[in-house]
């Protein structure tokens, strides 16, 4: 389900200027090889007060045990709860729902929009 990720365009960096991005550093290897440690990405944090999530979307979503500690997955699934099941692209690196199970959708942060390069 590898799914590329442009870099940011000069919208996505003046929506970052504006406030309506955040940005983020990438730790660990949980989404090689599409997002590699140190990298910065950038986030929609208003992107599902628009939409609801699909499966397929890249989020960063505040860990179940470590509610202050972001992680990067991707939504590979929606239960019929509307809780969403998420997992790294490395499978062998990554602690996703397979060990914390579902999240639910407050526990989003908000979607990966780009690459901050």
């Amino acid at each position: 389900m590898l799914q590329s990720l442009k870099d940011a365009t000069p919208k996505e960096i003046i929506l970052w200027l504006l406030r309506k991005r955040r940005r983020l550093r990438v730790t660990g290897a949980s989404m090689q090889p599409l997002l590699q440690p140190g990298e910065e990405i950038l986030i929609d944090i208003n992107a599902y007060k628009k939409a609801s999530p699909q499966i397929g979307d890249i989020i960063v979503a505040f860990h179940p045990y470590r509610p202050k500690f972001p992680i990067v997955k991707r939504i590979v699934s929606i239960e019929k709860d509307g809780s969403l099941f998420l997992q790294g692209d490395n499978t062998l690196e990554s602690t996703d729902s397979r060990s914390y199970g579902a999240i639910q959708l407050d526990q989003i942060l908000g979607k990966v929009t780009s690459r901050f390069a």
